[in-house]
């Protein structure tokens, strides 16, 4: 009894040993169960011609002719797959499109960050350096993440219907001006009874025609 109980702890040991060692092996990445990060964009056995570009790599030719279109060899990567016309898995297929680099594509094919440290009501309009990235089903040459100069467009929420009442209304009493968070003009309304009248026309003007705007530099909505 003796020895099959110290024969029954020795393999207790070995297991946690070998669990050990196993889990060790794994962590120390030996056995990688990552998941590739472009698989979450790679729809399983779809068309392959319909892939977003993350899942694919072609062999692209830049010396094609500008809007006209071309063919390209292209191969999945690994770990996606995908199907033909015919439905058959395909690792390596033809893939048609537009002759174009990325920063050529129409407006609606790509996504733009947006600022609202610009002045959207100035006089000339103000630009800013937006970073533009590709949307996943477009392809296109070159990098798929560009830079592109765009007009400032952001709005802070202030309307122009809502501006225009209190100007038409309380403008008298700068109303229109806290509204759109000019305190300094406001103030100057208010003590002033609208400029004596004068004030408050010209502001129902400049207002109306869009002229005046939020001191943000945002647009109305």
């Amino acid at each position: 009894m003796a020895a099959a109980g110290v024969l029954l702890w020795g393999l207790r040991r070995l297991c946690r040993v070998l669990l050990f060692l196993s889990q060790f092996y794994i962590l120390s990445g030996g056995e990688s169960t990552d998941i590739p990060p472009y698989m979450m964009k790679c729809p399983s056995n779809g068309l392959c011609s319909r892939l977003p570009a993350d899942c694919i790599e072609c062999k692209t030719n830049f010396s094609c002719v500008y809007g006209k279109p071309v063919t390209f060899d292209c191969t999945v990567k690994p770990s996606v797959t995908c199907v033909d016309q015919d439905f058959k898995s395909r690792k390596s297929f033809v893939l048609n499109m537009t002759c174009r680099f990325c920063w050529q594509l129409p407006e609606t094919d790509y996504e733009c960050s947006s600022s609202t440290s610009c002045m959207a009501v100035s006089c000339p309009r103000q630009r800013y350096t937006a970073n533009c990235t590709v949307r996943d089903h477009v392809h296109c040459l070159g990098n798929r993440t560009f830079p592109k100069m765009l007009y400032c467009n952001w709005t802070g929420g202030y309307k122009w219907s809502t501006a225009l009442a209190l100007s038409i209304t309380l403008g008298g009493f700068g109303a229109d001006r806290f509204y759109l968070g000019q305190w300094r003009e406001g103030l100057g309304k208010l003590f002033s009874f609208g400029g004596l009248g004068i004030w408050t026309l010209l502001d129902v003007l400049l207002i109306g025609v869009g002229y005046v705007g939020p001191a943000d530099g945002s647009l109305y909505i």
